[in-house]
């Protein structure tokens, strides 16, 4: 008895020990990757202390910053995101008058319904939640309390589109408990889905234009931009961190999760990058940055949350991170292979490591923060 006893003591302090050296383990990997964190966000803000305006592009790094902040509650990212929504007085675009409002694709301060000027809501509600003030989202619940208050249900038209708004629907919904936020959330992604949702391969088209077989990649396969589907698997993450547990459309929502993810994760190339077009390497070969790390963003928080078995997708997220943080990472904090702002994998394109730009650092900041929220054992 006693030397099963002594047995049993050894093996408990041998586990013992192993655990204390996974968790020391992970501790360091976890500060040499906000170290990395610092590092590229302090680049970015650093080489561009004026702020832009608040479409699409500059929103899409602020979400990164935001969660950069959330995880180190470093005061200077805070700062900057305010800044920004100060400047942009905490507007999209401008216009005041509701008859000129439009949502096809345009820059002008009409186009006030347009998702690309739509994403700035998602720091707006952010800030407003850290330090609440009316002023702070009185304009975003102003444009889309109107937009739900029309019979229109196309406004979500581009992949893109998913990502810049699906987010701020649940973020002002938890801010309102206006439930017109989620039913409207809901018919919006389920007329996206009939155009750009292709159920045979589990991935989203870019748009309608690039629906199989009216369009096709070089080699004639079907052509899903890696970007385009990096906005709606990391949009779904953020709707589903967001949802309530008994909203009746999260059992939908977690399954269309769930099929994207294994969809993206089986097309991911051996050196952990994903190309531009997923299905065809051939289009457009090489790394990108900007669909990876959305990507992996996704994966990990749904490894994190519970909806992806780690076993089979932590292993995914590991070499895309390993990509990342060697590849895509410069030495000077500048992230690398960024495809510049476009629709579509086009074959020739030079992307390489002087290739950057704002919302390819905030799709590298979020898959950073989570990896770190997993190597410390948080959600």
């Amino acid at each position: 008895m006693r030397k099963i006893y002594a047995t049993l003591l050894s093996a408990f302090l041998l586990g013992s020990l192993v655990c204390a050296g996974c968790t020391d383990k992970n501790k360091t990997a976890s500060k040499e990757v906000i170290d990395i964190i610092h590092k590229v966000n302090g680049y970015w803000q650093t080489n561009h202390p004026e702020h832009g305006r608040s479409f699409w592009d500059n929103a899409a790094y602020h979400t990164g910053n935001m969660e950069a902040y959330f995880l180190t509650d470093k005061p200077e990212y805070l700062e900057y995101s305010k800044g920004w929504a100060e400047h942009n007085e905490w507007k999209g675009a401008k216009s005041d008058n509701k008859a000129n409002w439009k949502y096809s694709y345009g820059e002008s301060n009409d186009y006030v319904l347009f998702g690309d000027y739509q994403i700035c809501f998602q720091t707006y509600a952010d800030l407003y939640n850290l330090e609440p003030d009316t002023n702070k989202i009185a304009r975003a619940r102003e444009v889309m309390e109107y937009q739900m208050s029309t019979p229109n249900n196309d406004y979500w038209w581009w992949a893109d589109g998913l990502y810049m708004v699906m987010p701020v629907m649940t973020k002002l919904y938890n801010i309102t408990k206006n439930p017109l936020y989620l039913e409207k959330l809901h018919e919006y992604l389920a007329y996206a889905d009939s155009i750009m949702y292709d159920a045979e391969a589990g991935l989203y088209y870019r748009d309608g234009k690039y629906v199989y077989p009216k369009h096709k990649s070089v080699n004639g396969k079907k052509d899903f931009w890696a970007r385009g589907d990096g906005w709606v698997l990391a949009g779904l993450a953020k709707v589903l961190k967001d949802l309530p547990e008994t909203d009746k459309y999260r059992p939908e929502y977690a399954d269309r999760f769930c099929t994207l993810a294994k969809s993206v994760a089986a097309c991911q190339q051996p050196e952990g990058y994903w190309t531009r077009s997923m299905l065809d390497p051939q289009h457009a070969p090489g790394p990108e940055t900007s669909g990876t790390a959305f990507f992996a963003y996704g994966l990990q928080w749904g490894i994190n949350n519970g909806f992806l078995d780690s076993r089979q997708y932590q292993p995914v997220v590991d070499k895309a991170w390993k990509y990342l943080s060697t590849v895509a990472l410069q030495p000077d904090g500048k992230i690398g292979y960024v495809q510049p702002i476009g629709e579509k994998a086009i074959p020739g394109q030079v992307v390489d490591a002087n290739s950057t730009s704002n919302f390819g650092v905030g799709a590298f900041l979020l898959a950073a923060c989570e990896r770190v929220r997993y190597l410390n054992g948080d959600k």
